[in-house]
């Protein structure tokens, strides 16, 4: 089984203008695509890549160029400047969820299969999606829904879910989907349970609140000149994502100088991202929601 096709993979490491001699991080190491790729770029450089996932551990490449790191990326300055890194030339973060972690039915990521009620990135961390889903008030619920799947009807997903628990605990996805399932919109069915699982890993695993705490590391890490680059697979991460480069702060609220130029910490090299072409979808159906983004800190 394949751990991981990464997806853009030339579009981003080109976009990480990699110097023979420097030094780069991979948040996201997964299944070393991208590192691998970084390395054959590499001379007397270094690579450090991060993954919280203790299944990723087995994808490491024997190199003395290269250090993993088994942490979360929010806590990428502390670990680099524990290993003696005080700046960086280029960040790389493939972010979202591998191949590995949807194609493992006992982790719960996907709605196709049943499993556990999971999700959880780290299984190490000790909340699970069906400790949320049991524990919190209806209306903290709703507003998971709402603000992590964009979900208009969130209050009617949480009211259903509420009454199925007062039944009995909801362990399982199919326990989820048979709670919810009558709510789905007739044909649109897959793309409703998407967005209500993708509400439910993201508040899991916090995904948003250590992206945005990431991103602050990395412009405090990066030297002058140096590159971020970032693969989204959806459009609330894209959100944080292309804000942060256009402004430097998540909210996309411009600040300008006297001269009414906007004052932010990046020139952005490709603005309205890059998206997969035709033949690598057809290649690699998963990467279809991809849209990299890359900016060099001035």
């Amino acid at each position: 089984m394949v751990y991981h096709i990464p997806a853009l993979l030339n579009e981003s490491i080109d976009g990480l203008n990699i110097r023979p001699d420097g030094i780069y991080v991979d948040v996201t190491f997964g299944g070393g695509g991208h590192s691998m790729e970084i390395l054959k770029h590499l001379k007397t450089g270094k690579l450090i890549a991060f993954d919280q996932d203790e299944d990723a551990a087995a994808n490491i490449p024997s190199d003395d160029r290269f250090l993993f790191l088994d942490q979360n990326f929010r806590f990428l300055k502390n670990n680099l400047l524990f290993n003696n890194i005080d700046s960086i030339d280029g960040l790389i973060a493939d972010l979202g969820v591998s191949f590995h972690q949807f194609d493992e039915p006992v982790r719960g990521f996907t709605f196709r299969q049943d499993a556990p009620l999971d999700m959880r990135m780290n299984k190490s961390g000790k909340v699970t999606a069906a400790i949320l889903l049991n524990s919190l008030e209806e209306t903290e619920l709703a507003d998971i829904f709402y603000r992590f799947g964009e979900l208009q009807n969130s209050r009617r997903i949480a009211r259903e879910i509420a009454f199925a628990r007062s039944k009995k605990p909801l362990a399982s996805v199919n326990d989820m989907i048979e709670a919810i399932g009558k709510l789905a919109p007739f044909r649109q069915e897959h793309k409703f349970y998407a967005r209500v699982f993708q509400a439910l890993r993201i508040a899991v695993n916090h995904e948003i609140d250590y992206l945005q705490e990431m991103l602050e590391q990395a412009l405090e890490m990066l030297n002058p000149g140096g590159r971020l680059v970032a693969i989204t697979y959806h459009s609330l991460e894209d959100r944080v994502v292309k804000n942060f480069m256009k402004t430097g702060n998540f909210e996309g609220e411009e600040k300008k100088d006297f001269y009414g130029n906007i004052e932010t910490p990046f020139r952005i090299i490709n603005k309205k991202g890059t998206i997969p072409g035709d033949e690598e979808i057809a290649n690699n159906n998963r990467s279809r929601s991809a849209r990299l983004r890359i900016a060099e800190k001035i």
